[in-house]
């Protein structure tokens, strides 16, 4: 994650017919691509987290890895799309090529690309702390956002960079400060909705149930037309959980159906459901489905 002195940025940028080509074909914010999940505009998910323009260009470039480099006074973000591919099939997840993409581009919004020192101790630090805090509002685990600075971080500290556990401790940093500000928001927005007691309107919950499958099977005791999704629990997969059409969570026992919680709105676009309920704490829904908890660990998700 070194950034690149000038002067090799200059002859690859300039000297290299191939990597003209390579830019060519990739002109603006580059869709990322794993062999395991669906294209991902990470660029463009990165920069609706921090709410600035990029200014900057992302390319895809023969490089070791990725860096932020400025040339004649435009800023850039390389990456080498095959090393990118290598540390998310190794550590089994693509946050970690989003947790390297976000490094770099803390690199040119803390400045640190202004200076012609090169890498330090600080500036490194700085920009894990950065792309921790991105990661955590983009909905990765601490883990997560970790992952690739396990891999990929030398255990003891060099003359430009430090060592792993100071940079993991960074990235923790930076996610623990979102995560705090997330759980402020959330609880403010839930404590409203308890207040108010408000549910989605009858032409957003009709929305809803045309665009969202119902199981295919479920339980006896259970209309199946009062399904509108199924509920997996990451720590409880063979329990079978629905969301109805009335939005109540229902859990099927030997006992018959049991309504354990209800979902309700929120006013925070990262969360933008919670589930009401007596006996599960702290149950956020995303967009997409995704069951998170107060620490926005993944604990769950509709099917």
């Amino acid at each position: 994650m070194n950034r690149l002195n000038i002067t090799c940025l200059a002859l690859l940028l300039a000297l290299t017919p191939l990597f003209a080509a390579v830019a060519a074909a990739v002109p603006g914010p580059a869709p990322y691509t794993t062999a395991k999940a669906a294209p991902r505009d990470v660029i463009s998910e990165i920069i609706d987290v921090i709410g600035l323009k990029p200014r900057f260009e992302v390319r895809s470039a023969n490089i070791e890895n990725a860096a932020a480099v400025i040339h004649n006074g435009k800023r850039y973000i390389l990456y080498d799309e095959r090393f990118l591919n290598a540390i998310n099939n190794a550590v089994h997840t693509d946050w970690a090529g989003v947790s390297i993409l976000a490094h770099e581009i803390g690199h040119h919004l803390n400045g640190h690309t202004l200076s012609s020192q090169g890498s330090n101790h600080a500036d490194e630090l700085e920009a894990d702390e950065f792309s921790g805090f991105v990661l955590r509002k983009m909905g990765a685990s601490l883990e997560e956002a970790q992952a690739a600075m396990q891999v990929l971080s030398e255990e003891r500290s060099s003359a430009t960079h430090p060592g792993r556990n100071y940079r993991l401790a960074a990235i923790s940093k930076g996610w623990g400060n979102a995560d705090a500000q997330l759980m402020a928001s959330a609880n403010g927005q839930q404590q409203q909705s308890r207040a108010t007691r408000s549910r989605p309107p009858q032409q957003e919950r009709e929305q809803m149930q045309q665009q969202q499958p119902r199981a295919n099977t479920v339980a006896q005791g259970l209309d199946s037309r009062l399904v509108l999704r199924k509920v997996v629990f990451n720590n409880a997969p063979d329990e079978q959980f629905f969301l109805t059409t009335r939005l109540q969570l229902v859990h099927m026992t030997e006992q018959g159906a049991r309504v354990i919680g209800k979902l309700e709105r929120t006013n925070n676009r990262d969360y933008p459901f919670y589930f009401e309920s007596d006996f599960l704490q702290g149950l956020f829904v995303t967009d997409s489905g995704v069951l998170v908890n107060q620490r926005g660990q993944r604990v769950g998700h509709f099917s």
